[in-house]
């Protein structure tokens, strides 16, 4: 829930708590399930759901910083 998607602080103060995922809410899922997230998080994802299988944001921010270094290497010439 994005807190600049509210006019009213009150409204976002209610709606935020609804959108939290909790570690307790990964049960029975697919082991192949994945929680991604283009960080940083706010309050959307528990810090219980970190040291999960499930919690693929870090190696997501991770792949994004690589995937920055080839585009401007190929932009600015650095690749051919």
């Amino acid at each position: 829930v994005q807190r600049e998607r509210f006019a009213d602080p009150e409204e976002y103060e209610k709606a935020k708590s609804s959108y939290i995922l909790r570690r307790s809410m990964l049960a029975g899922v697919k082991d192949n399930f994945r929680v991604m997230h283009p960080l940083p998080r706010v309050d959307e994802i528990s810090t219980d759901v970190d040291d999960t299988p499930y919690a693929y944001y870090f190696q997501q921010a991770k792949n994004g910083v690589y995937t920055r270094q080839a585009i401007y290497a190929v932009l600015l010439g650095g690749l051919k």
